[in-house]
C-alpha cells in the first residue's frame, strides 16, 4: 500500500494526545530521579556544577559535548573563522583558486594544531593510496585503503603511528583518530572514483585539496570525491534565492540548541542516570524506556549540531555537504537509520548499494549488510561492544527484508489487497512500532553499555510484561502513525512540486 493512506483526523489528533500525555509522563519521572540523584556519591563525576542561574548542578557525563565548549571551543572559533576569513577574500580575489587556498589553509592549521610528524604520517598514507589508484583496479583499492584503515584501528600499528607525535595536550588522541580515520575513507573514495575515470587521471593535488579541506579533516563528515571535486571546481560562484538567509537560520538554530541541551542538562542527567544501574533499576517501566529513548534522541542532536556547524562553514564555501543525520525520532526501519550521514553516503555508494543492488534479493542482502557493517566495526574501532553492535543491527537490517518478503507471499499478499489503505497503514504500523524499539534497544548497547540495554530490555519484555510492553507498544504506535502522517505530507508536496516542473 502507497504512503499517501489517510487516516481520520480524529484518529490522528487521538495519537498525538496519547504520545504527548506519556512522554510529559515519561519525562516527569526521569526529572524527579534526577533531582533525587544530584549529590549521589555514585554520581560524582558525572554530575558537576552548571550556571549558577538555575541553582542546580549539570550532567556533564558526555566527554565529547564537553570538550566541544570548553577545551575545544577557543581553537573551533579560531580554525573556522580564519578559514571563513581566508574562503571569503579568495572567493571575491580569485574564485577559480579557491580549492588550493582551502588546501594550503588546511595543512598550516594540521601543521600548527599536530605537528610535523602528524602531517607527514597523513601525507604517507595519501601517497600510498594515490599510487595505488593509479593501478586502477578497484579491488586493490579496497584492500589497501582498508589495511590503511586497520593501521589506525588496530594494536600494535595504531599505537606505533601515535608515537611518532610528540605533546600531550588534552585533544591529542581525539585529533589523531579523527583526522586520520577521516582521510584514509577520503582517499579511499578518491581512488574509487579514479578507478572509474575513463580518460586521464586526478593529480595527486586533486586528493590534496579534497582531503585538506578543514572544516571536514578531523571530524568529517566525508563528502565523496566526486560531489567535492565537481562543487570547488566550479568557477561561478553563484548562490540559490534567499541562500544567505537559509545559512543564518541554521546556524542560529545551532546555536539555540546547543543552548537548549545545555539547559536540558540542569534538570534531566539522561547520560549519568544509566551509569548506577542499582538506581535505575528502581525507576518505573515508563522513566525507564524514556531514559533509553533520550539517550538515542540525544546523541542525534549532538550529531546534529556538530555536522549543522561544519555544514554552515561549507555553505559558505558554495558547497552543499552530507545533511545532518535524519532525525531519530522519524525513525522506525533500519535501513534509515544513521547518526552520520557522511559515513552512511560512502557506505552506501561504494559496498552497500554496490554489492546489494536493488536491495531485494535476500543472499544479496545478507552479502551487502556484512560487508556493510565488517567496514564499519574496522572504522569504529574493533571490540567487544562494537561486535554485539554491529551483529544486531545487521540482523536487524536483514530480518526487515525478511519479514517483507514473507507478508509478500501467499495468503498475506490477497489478504492486504482486499484491505482499505488505512487499514494496511495501521498494521504495518503495528509492526513499525516494534521495530522502532528494535533499533532503540541496538543502539543503547553502543551509545551507552551493554549492561544498561539488557536491563531495559529485560524490563520492558520480561518483566514488564503484559502491562508496561503492551502499553509502551501502543504509544509508539501512536507515534509511527504520527511519523507516517508527516510522510504522507512530504510525498504530496513532492508530488505538487513535480507537476508545476512539467507544466
Amino acid at each position: 500500500m502507497g504512503v499517501k493512506a489517510r487516516l481520520p483526523s480524529y484518529e490522528l489528533g487521538f495519537y498525538a494526545l496519547v504520545l504527548t500525555c506519556a512522554v510529559v509522563y515519561s519525562g516527569s519521572g526521569i526529572f524527579e530521579a534526577s533531582r533525587d540523584s544530584m549529590n549521589r556519591k555514585a554520581f560524582r563525576d558525572g554530575i558537576k556544577p552548571g550556571w549558577h542561574y538555575f541553582g542546580r548542578k549539570m550532567d556533564m557525563a558526555d566527554f565529547e559535548w564537553v570538550m566541544w565548549f570548553t577545551s575545544f571551543r577557543n581553537f573551533i572559533i579560531f580554525a573556522l573563522s580564519g578559514h571563513v576569513l581566508f574562503a571569503k577574500v579568495c572567493s571575491m580575489i580569485m574564485p577559480q583558486h579557491r580549492a588550493v587556498v582551502y588546501m594550503l589553509y588546511g595543512l598550516l592549521s594540521v601543521l600548527g594544531s599536530m605537528g610535523l610528524a602528524y602531517l607527514m604520517i597523513i601525507l604517507s598514507h595519501c601517497v600510498v593510496l594515490y599510487s595505488v589508484s593509479l593501478v586502477k583496479h578497484k579491488w586493490l583499492c579496497y584492500v589497501a585503503g582498508l589495511c590503511s584503515l586497520a593501521s589506525f584501528k588496530l594494536e600494535p600499528f595504531s599505537s606505533w603511528q601515535s608515537g611518532f607525535v610528540t605533546g600531550a595536550f588534552d585533544l591529542q588522541d581525539v585529533l589523531f583518530y579523527g583526522g586520520s580515520g577521516f582521510t584514509i575513507m577520503r582517499c579511499m573514495s578518491f581512488a574509487l572514483e579514479s578507478c572509474d575515470r575513463k580518460e586521464g587521471i586526478f593529480s595527486i593535488f586533486d586528493l590534496l585539496k579534497y582531503n585538506f579541506y578543514l572544516p571536514f579533516f578531523f571530524f568529517g563528515p566525508i563528502m565523496t570525491f566526486d560531489q567535492f571535486y565537481a562543487q570547488v571546481s566550479t568557477r561561478e560562484l553563484r548562490r540559490k534565492d534567499d541562500e544567505m538567509r537559509s545559512i543564518r537560520v541554521h546556524a542560529v538554530l545551532n546555536v539555540g540548541a546547543i543552548i537548549a541541551v545545555d539547559i536540558f542538562f540542569h534538570f534531566f542527567y539522561i547520560l549519568t542516570l544509566p551509569s548506577d544501574l542499582k538506581f535505575v533499576n528502581r525507576l518505573s517501566d515508563w522513566s525507564l524506556a524514556g531514559l533509553a529513548y533520550s539517550n538515542l534522541v540525544y546523541d542525534w542532536v549532538k550529531a546534529a549540531v556538530m555536522f549543522g556547524v561544519i555544514n554552515t562553514i561549507a555553505r559558505l564555501d558554495h558547497l552543499d555537504p552530507p545533511q545532518p543525520p535524519k532525525c531519530i525520532t522519524m525513525l522506525y526501519v533500519f535501513a534509515e537509520t544513521h547518526f552520520d550521514r557522511g559515513i552512511n553516503d560512502w557506505l552506501c555508494k561504494y559496498v552497500y548499494d554496490h554489492i546489494g543492488e536493488n536491495h531485494d534479493n535476500v543472499v544479496k542482502e545478507l552479502k551487502a549488510t556484512i560487508s556493510t557493517f565488517a567496514i564499519t566495526t574496522l572504522w569504529l574501532g574493533p571490540c567487544e561492544i562494537v561486535y554485539i553492535w554491529s551483529f544486531f543491527n545487521c540482523f536487524g537490517l536483514n530480518f526487515e527484508l525478511w519479514v517483507q518478503k514473507f507478508f509478500q507471499r501467499e495468503p498475506f499478499a490477497k489478504m492486504e489487497a482486499k484491505m482499505s489503505a488505512a487499514m494496511s497503514r495501521r498494521i504495518r504500523a503495528v509492526f513499525g512500532a516494534a521495530n522502532f524499539w528494535a533499533i532503540v534497544l541496538y543502539n543503547i548497547l553502543a551509545l551507552n553499555s551493554l549492561e544498561f540495554a539488557l536491563l531495559v530490555t529485560k524490563r520492558l519484555l520480561l518483566t514488564g510484561f503484559p502491562v508496561s510492553t503492551l502499553s509502551i507498544w501502543f504509544i509508539t504506535y501512536c507515534g509511527v502513525q504520527l511519523i507516517k502522517e508527516h510522510e504522507r505530507f512530504l510525498a504530496i508536496e513532492e508530488e505538487k512540486c513535480d507537476k508545476a516542473k512539467q507544466e
